[in-house]
C-alpha cells in the first residue's frame, strides 16, 4: 500500500503515477486503495472491513544511531504504523516487520530493537505474526500494521463536508522541539509517539467524526492532504502549541503523531478525551481544494515531504 502526498512537487507526482497504474479488479477485495492512512479490504459477508498500512523507518533519515537508542527506534518503527490505524478508527490485529541491519549492529543492539518494538506490540494488541530479516550498509526496517474497523465504519480523508468543524487532540509542536533540543520532556516524546488508538475508536463509534487522518507531517502539509482528499479549503486559527514550542513547530513540525478530524458543525467534541485535550482550530469550506489559510492569510504546506526535504 502507498500512502498519499497529497502537495505538489515530486512525490505527490510520483504517487500519483503509482496510483494510475495500480488496477485494482474489483474481485480483489480492495475497497479502498492508494491515498489514505491505510488500505482498506473488504471480504464479503465480513462484518469488518481489514486496515492495511506499511511504514519504512531509515537510519539517518528518521533516526540517527548516536542520539536513539535501539529499543526507541523499535518503538518508534511500530507506532508510527499503529497511529496510521488509529487515524482509521481501527483497532490493530497484528503487525509484521521486515529489518535490515547493518555490520555495527550488533546482538546486543537487535535485542534492545525488539524488546522495544515487541513492548509496544504487546501494549496495543498488535502481536507480531512474521517479517524478513536481512543485512544491508543502513538500519532500515518496514512494518505492516493490520487493523480493524466495522464494514463501511472506517474513518477516511475523502469524506469531511463544507461546514464541518476541524480539531485536534493534544498539543503540537512537541516533536519537532525535542528534536531541536535533543532533551527533556519534548525528547522523549519525539522518541516514543503515543497512538492515539483509543481516540481514534471514540471518534469513529461514539462522536461522528466525518473525516481524520494522523499528524505525521507537520499540520500544514497533513491539513492540507485531507482538504484536498475531500474537495475542500480549511481556515484555522493558531492550534495547541507544545510548551515551549513555537508556532512554526507547531503548524510545520512533522511526527506529533496527533489526530486531525472533523466534526459536524452541529456538534461539538468533549474538552478531552481521558485526560488528552481536544481542541477546536477551524472550519471547512467550499473553495480551492487543499487551499489553507491561518488567520486570513495563506499558510504553505512546508511541514516533512521526503523528496522537498
Amino acid at each position: 500500500m502507498v500512502k498519499g502526498r497529497q502537495a505538489s512537487g515530486g512525490e505527490v507526482g510520483w504517487i500519483e503515477r503509482i496510483r494510475r497504474r495500480a488496477v485494482l479488479p474489483p474481485e480483489s477485495g480492495v475497497f479502498l486503495g492508494i491515498g489514505d492512512d491505510c488500505a482498506i479490504f473488504r471480504a464479503r459477508g465480513a462484518a469488518d472491513d481489514l486496515l492495511f498500512t506499511t511504514d519504512m523507518l531509515i537510519e539517518d533519515v528518521h533516526f540517527r544511531r548516536a542520539t536513539h537508542s535501539a529499543g526507541d527506534v523499535g518503538w518508534k518503527a511500530l507506532a508510527r504504523g499503529l497511529s496510521d490505524i488509529a487515524a482509521m478508527g481501527g483497532q490493530p490485529r497484528f503487525c509484521l516487520l521486515s529489518l535490515a541491519v547493518p555490520p555495527w549492529a550488533d546482538a546486543r543492539w537487535m535485542e534492545a530493537f525488539y524488546r522495544g518494538f515487541l513492548g509496544l506490540a504487546a501494549r496495543e494488541g498488535a502481536p507480531l505474526a512474521g517479517g524478513d530479516l536481512a543485512r544491508a550498509e543502513k538500519a532500515m526496517c518496514d512494518v505492516v500494521v493490520c487493523g480493524a474497523a466495522p464494514r463501511n465504519k472506517a474513518l477516511r480523508r475523502d469524506s469531511a463536508r463544507a461546514g464541518d468543524a476541524i480539531y485536534v487532540s493534544g498539543a503540537l509542536g512537541g516533536s519537532a522541539l525535542g528534536l531541536a533540543m535533543g532533551r527533556g520532556r519534548a525528547w522523549r516524546r519525539h522518541l516514543r509517539p503515543s497512538p492515539r488508538l483509543a481516540l481514534g475508536q471514540y471518534l469513529r463509534a461514539r462522536l461522528g467524526a466525518t473525516s481524520a487522518m494522523d499528524l505525521s507531517d507537520g499540520l500544514s502539509l497533513d491539513l492540507r492532504r485531507l482538504a484536498l482528499a475531500s474537495k475542500l479549503s480549511a481556515e484555522i486559527g493558531p492550534p495547541p502549541i507544545y510548551p515551549g514550542a513555537t508556532l512554526e513547530q507547531a503548524l510545520h513540525g512533522g511526527e506529533d503523531y496527533e489526530l486531525l478530524f472533523t466534526l459536524p458543525a452541529r456538534r461539538r467534541a468533549p474538552a478531552d478525551f481521558e485526560g488528552l485535550p481536544l481542541a477546536r482550530i477551524g472550519v471547512m469550506r467550499a473553495g480551492r481544494p487543499g487551499e489553507v489559510r491561518l488567520d486570513g492569510g495563506l499558510l504553505p504546506a512546508l511541514g516533512y515531504d521526503h523528496w522537498r526535504n
